[in-house]
């Protein structure tokens, strides 16, 4: 038998519904492929191989009487982020010690209802805030690719770098992330996968731990496009739990992966060719245009001049509805206590001890530009940017412009422990250059593999599309994906 953890979700599904294996059988062999490697990638934080047997044995029966679901039987892992009853949600911070909510996140839901099997916990820095996972708790994932002829550990992008690199080492079929500024997009560029930030309001956010709420969106990781397209259709709908989820159909995303994209109109955004970019990047930029254009679509320049500041306004507005959403965790009600001489001090013990070093300074920064004196300075005036940055797309969309394409990251995946990296915020802060505006925007953003940089690494494209019209980038991240072919590391875990 080959391997099964080698098949993607839509060669699993077809081969469980034709019963060339069980999914316990399938879920056995992931169980496997996580015990012998998640000690050298540290991908997971919690496994939950009970549970998926249970899980697998249900859906071989529900195969067995015809009554399937989407996902019967594929196994998941699920970002630390996403509430699952009775397993270990913690965001990958130490404040959240043991907590086990008793109520499932509504997508998590969605997942089960449709037949999937749940591994264990992802990885993630913590609280959604970081773009290397090397703000975990629980230490940083290591990427799965490595340069050629290096050793070098390399990070797998953040937040989400756990689901990221589980989906790339075979230690899941898929997996669930969230985006708040690139937290799927740019994790998937740097492992060669695909992942896709739905628009605002297509996922649920009910049961998931929030870090900037107006920005938080959950989407899928994939090995391909046909399985991000499968998985977001399970794990999208309305909730009547999140105000902000919207009352508009599901569509059948599978369907559009490989439609043609003859007579799009794609634009191409000046203002992402930034200084200093490297010129592998504008390499890759170069091939993915080509390959559209060879498609049929039509390729047309476009501007988004409020595009230069949307990064400093995105550092504005997280950190402060961080700030805010992370007031709650103060040792009272669940997680860690660290007590005190008094209640004040219990809360001042508490989260100095509880938060790492990255929260504390979001934390900070978000109290700051929402405190007396400068809340008008600077959160309302990055609220009046954000909208300036909408406009500017929906100007484009307006004049006929299907989708828009850009690099996905400023760089292949960088060293953990980067020096240059980790002794300057800010450096760190511009991986989201490219991704920040699609979370500002509210707009659907999927990245795709596009090739390889010269030291043999990942490098993606990023699809940016109207509200709601994730069709059309699954249709045009089909055509990239064809034209570059997949990519996958070579093994030494």
């Amino acid at each position: 038998m080959t391997d099964l953890t080698a098949l993607t979700i839509a060669e699993a599904r077809d081969a469980l519904a034709a019963k060339t294996f069980s999914a316990a059988e399938l879920t056995e062999a992931y169980i496997g492929a996580i015990d012998a490697a998640n000690g050298a990638l540290n991908a997971y934080v919690a496994v939950t191989p009970d549970k998926a047997r249970a899980m697998a044995k249900a859906s071989d029966e529900r195969i067995a009487g015809g009554s399937a679901g989407a996902l019967e039987g594929i196994p998941l892992g699920i970002k630390d982020l996403f509430a699952t009853e009775g397993v270990h949600t913690q965001a990958a911070s130490h404040i959240l010690d043991g907590f086990e909510p008793r109520y499932e996140s509504t997508v998590t839901a969605n997942l089960w209802a449709d037949g999937a099997v749940m591994l264990g916990k992802l990885n993630m820095d913590e609280f959604a805030m970081g773009s290397s996972n090397e703000s975990s708790y629980y230490g940083p994932v290591k990427n799965p690719w490595r340069r050629k002829g290096s050793n070098l550990d390399l990070v797998p992008g953040g937040s989400s770098g756990g689901s990221a690199a589980a989906v790339a080492a075979h230690l899941c079929a898929g997996a669930t992330a969230t985006d708040t500024g690139g937290s799927i997009r740019q994790p998937a560029a740097f492992t060669g996968t695909v992942g896709i930030k739905p628009t605002y309001g297509r996922c649920s956010r009910w049961g998931i731990v929030a870090f900037a709420s107006s920005l938080d969106q959950a989407g899928p990781i994939a090995r391909d496009v046909r399985d991000a397209a499968i998985l977001l259709k399970s794990m999208a709908s309305v909730d009547p739990k999140d105000t902000t989820s919207v009352d508009r159909p599901v569509p059948d995303y599978e369907a559009a992966v490989g439609r043609s994209v003859k007579g799009m109109r794609i634009g191409i955004p000046r203002e992402y060719r930034v200084e200093g970019m490297p010129a592998e990047i504008e390499a890759v930029w170069q091939a993915g245009i080509s390959w559209l254009r060879e498609a049929g679509a039509e390729i047309v320049d476009v501007s988004l001049p409020h595009t230069k500041y949307a990064l400093p306004a995105y550092y504005i507005v997280a950190p402060a509805e961080a700030s805010s959403n992370l007031a709650r965790y103060d040792g009272v009600r669940y997680g860690l206590r660290v007590p005190g001489r008094d209640v004040t001090d219990m809360y001042e013990n508490t989260r100095a001890s509880g938060f790492g070093r990255e929260v504390k300074r979001r934390i900070m920064i978000g109290t700051y530009v929402l405190s007396a004196g400068y809340y008008d300075a600077y959160y309302i005036r990055a609220q009046k940017v954000r909208t300036l940055i909408r406009r500017d797309f929906e100007t484009v969309y307006a004049n006929g412009i299907d989708a828009l394409l850009t690099p996905a990251t400023p760089s292949a995946a960088f060293g953990i422990a980067d020096q240059e990296m980790n002794s300057d915020p800010v450096k760190m802060y511009l991986n989201d250059i490219f991704t920040v505006t699609v979370n500002m925007a509210g707009l659907p953003g999927l990245a795709v593999p596009a090739g390889l940089s010269g030291e043999g690494t990942p490098l993606g494209l990023q699809l940016i599309g109207r509200p709601f019209d994730e069709e059309t980038l699954f249709s045009v991240a089909s055509v990239i994906e064809k034209a570059a072919g997949r990519f996958e590391p070579a093994k030494w875990w």
